[in-house]
């Protein structure tokens, strides 16, 4: 018969920057439990194994519906949305009742669980990552895309700034410039709109530069954490031909037509 279990361990690697360590906080397993509630239950009560009340666990967390992309984390190593991290599951998947939480690696450490993500949108900003508009609000309807691009299209708005692609790319750490797959996939995005197709060039020519997508390496890491299920390597192999047609384009000095 198997064993019932009734409690289990989050083992936290938190702390200051340059003063980290592993703390462990036991808890009551109760049905559809998941990793954000079980730091609330911390919260109510910082009690850790050892019987003593310590300063309460921070984390990052905002929609809890894995939308927001706040509350990314490492989940027993593999990076993942704590929201949707339901504790029975990663305890019978790994069968092991103490499960390891710590911080994304490839941030700045704020404090505990949280790090800064702010890289990930200076290069959105650098990309150029959205639609300009002209300010006009009534101009008819707008250019048809087919069915298959919307689909396309649709996947990779799916996009929640959460960080695990750059996480689990081993192209990133402290000495690389890499904007990552997610920069790269959003590129993709806003220049298969119709109107955003109009500054394709301004998005592709930051990734012809030092961090671009020369500096993937291929590993295709980005694409099996991905929450959303974003199909991060064809939007590499994708704006690679691009780049490459957009570097041509520019040796040869050749203009562009029809946004193209």
């Amino acid at each position: 018969m198997e064993e019932k279990l009734e409690t289990y361990v989050l083992k936290i690697y938190r702390g200051n920057p340059g003063h980290q360590y592993w703390e462990e906080f036991e808890l009551k397993l109760v049905p559809y439990a998941n990793v954000i509630s079980s730091l609330m239950e911390i919260q109510k009560n910082p009690v850790n194994g050892k019987g003593i009340k310590v300063e309460p666990v921070v984390w990052e967390s905002g929609c809890l519906e894995e939308v927001c992309g706040s509350c990314s984390m490492l989940i027993n190593g593999k990076p993942r949305q704590a929201c949707t991290a339901l504790i029975e599951v990663i305890i019978r998947q790994t069968n092991n009742r103490t499960i390891t939480l710590a911080p994304f690696s490839k941030f700045p450490l704020v404090r505990d669980l949280i790090v800064d993500r702010n890289s990930m949108f200076e290069n959105l900003k650098k990309v150029h990552a959205w639609i300009d508009t002209d300010g006009a609000f009534n101009r008819g309807p707008g250019p048809k895309i087919s069915q298959k691009n919307q689909e396309v299209m649709y996947a990779l708005s799916t996009c929640m700034t959460c960080g695990c692609c750059v996480e689990a790319c081993p192209q990133i750490n402290n000495k690389s410039k890499f904007v990552g797959p997610q920069i790269i996939s959003q590129v993709r995005l806003f220049n298969a709109h119709p109107t955003g197709k109009m500054q394709k060039s301004r998005r592709l020519r930051p990734l012809m530069e030092e961090g671009g997508i020369a500096d993937c390496g291929n590993a295709q890491n980005c694409v099996k954490v991905c929450p959303k299920n974003i199909p991060l390597t064809d939007s590499i192999a994708d704006i690679g031909r691009e780049v490459n047609i957009e570097a041509l384009r520019g040796l040869f000095s050749l203009p562009e037509r029809d946004g193209q």
